[in-house]
């Protein structure tokens, strides 16, 4: 079994502080194979910020991954973020903007859906696609193919902001090469079910681990327990006082290529 914890919009610069401590204590306490982190650990991407991140991420104990987020491209420099998005973000935290994580039971591949030019909604290309499908389709049998991104690839109805340029593809593409589940963020909701389009890929999402911007729901993140066929989802939230704990447990089990709720 593998526990991967999923983590998104951090937001240094617009953070709960007195979240900071209680929540490096649990992601340590918690000891996962790895940290994942679906973008957005700024939110202005100034240089102060990505500091703060980084300082953040050296005080965990064990592997970590992370995607941009379009809050980690300047916002209030337009001159930057179209000519030179992720220069801070390489520079700070991590040269490599689409990260893997391979070992014997996993495969976990970051995917930069940030684009200049649709900083809001992001994009995925074909291209990017075929990246992550020819990752996943030459891992070993047994392996749990994951795909962590920050926009995500399907909206609830009613969600007001524009879906990523590129999901619909991207979901039918990865539906069938072998994706099991796909990480993201972004809306600052935390979500778990299989995409409508592919019922064989599990979507989850995390809402905001400590931004102060909230949407209807507490500061949270997810704890992946990964088997062969079988996840379950432990959500762990701060809800009236700075510590966190599990506020919501989902069990999926796989069966003839779909995901389905147990």
């Amino acid at each position: 079994m593998r526990r991967v914890l999923h983590i998104s919009d951090l937001h240094f610069g617009r953070t709960r502080e007195d979240l900071l401590e209680p929540l490096i204590e649990t992601i340590n306490r918690l000891a996962p194979d790895v940290v994942a982190f679906s973008g957005d650990l700024t939110q202005r991407a100034r240089e102060s910020q990505f500091e703060q991140a980084a300082a953040f991420i050296a005080h965990l104990e064990m592997p970590v991954l992370a995607v941009p987020g379009n809050h980690d491209t300047p916002i209030d420099n337009p001159w930057l973020r179209f000519v030179k998005p992720f220069a801070r973000y390489r520079r700070l935290i991590d040269e490599d903007l689409e990260p893997e994580f391979l070992d014997d039971e996993l495969a976990l591949v970051g995917v930069n859906t940030v684009n200049r030019f649709a900083w809001q909604s992001g994009k995925i290309s074909r291209r990017t696609i075929r990246r992550v499908c020819d990752a996943f389709e030459g891992q070993i049998d047994g392996r749990t193919h994951l795909a962590m991104m920050h926009h995500p690839l399907e909206h609830d109805p009613g969600t007001e902001k524009r879906l990523m340029r590129g999901a619909r593809a991207a979901v039918a593409c990865l539906g069938r090469c072998g994706a099991d589940v796909v990480l993201s963020g972004h809306l600052h909701n935390a979500a778990v079910a299989p995409l409508t389009a592919a019922p064989g890929v599990l979507l989850v999402q995390a809402g905001t681990g400590l931004s102060s911007r909230l949407r209807e729901e507490t500061n949270n993140f997810n704890l992946l327990h990964i088997e062969p066929g079988a996840i379950k989802v432990e959500r762990y939230g701060a809800e009236n006082q700075p510590r966190f704990k599990i506020i919501q447990t989902a069990r999926f089990a796989k069966a003839k290529g779909v995901w389905r709720e147990v």
